[in-house]
C-alpha cells in the first residue's frame, strides 16, 4: 500500500477536495452548502473532524463530518476511482469516528443514496447497519419555501 496520509481537513483544502468531488459519478454537489464559503462554515463549526486523505500532496479522499452534540453525521464520503480498495475509506472514517468520539459523540449516521452501489457495497462491508425503519426528510430553508410553508 502507497504511504497514504490521513489528517484534519483544513479550509485550504477546499479546491482539491471540490477538484475531488468532481471527479466523482453520480456525485451530489449543493451551490450553497457545498461553497467554498459553505465548507468553511462546515469545517469551523465542527473543526478537526472532517479528513482527507492525501498521496503526494494529491487528495484522493475526503469526509466533510460534524456533529450536532448528540449524533454525528458523515456527508461526501469519496475516495478516488484509482484509489479504491486501498483502506483509504475505512481509515478515513475510523479518523472521524475517533474525533467524534473525542467530541462524546455516541452515535453517527450517513446518507446514502439507493442508487450508489459501490458506496453502499463499502458500508454494508464495513460493519454499518443499513436502516429501514424510518423516512429521511429534508426542507429548503429559502424564502419563497418559508414564506409557503408559514401560510
Amino acid at each position: 500500500m502507497a504511504d497514504y496520509i490521513i489528517r484534519s481537513m483544513e479550509t485550504e483544502d477546499y479546491d482539491k477536495v471540490k477538484a475531488l468531488w468532481m471527479t466523482i459519478h453520480g456525485f451530489g454537489i449543493r451551490s450553497i452548502d457545498d461553497s467554498r464559503e459553505g465548507v468553511e462554515r462546515f469545517l469551523k463549526r465542527n473543526p478537526g473532524i472532517s479528513v482527507v486523505a492525501e498521496l503526494d500532496g494529491e487528495v484522493v479522499g475526503a469526509i466533510l463530518c460534524g456533529h450536532d452534540g448528540r449524533r454525528g453525521c458523515l456527508y461526501h464520503v469519496c475516495v478516488r476511482e484509482d484509489h479504491r480498495r486501498c483502506g483509504i475509506g475505512k481509515a478515513m472514517v475510523v479518523h472521524c469516528m475517533q474525533a467524534l468520539q473525542k467530541e462524546q459523540i455516541n452515535k453517527v449516521s450517513l446518507i446514502a443514496f439507493q442508487v450508489n452501489d459501490i458506496g453502499n457495497a463499502f458500508w454494508h462491508e464495513i460493519g454499518w447497519t443499513e436502516r429501514e425503519d424510518l423516512n429521511y426528510y429534508d426542507f429548503t430553508l429559502n424564502e419563497k419555501n418559508i414564506t409557503e410553508f408559514n401560510k
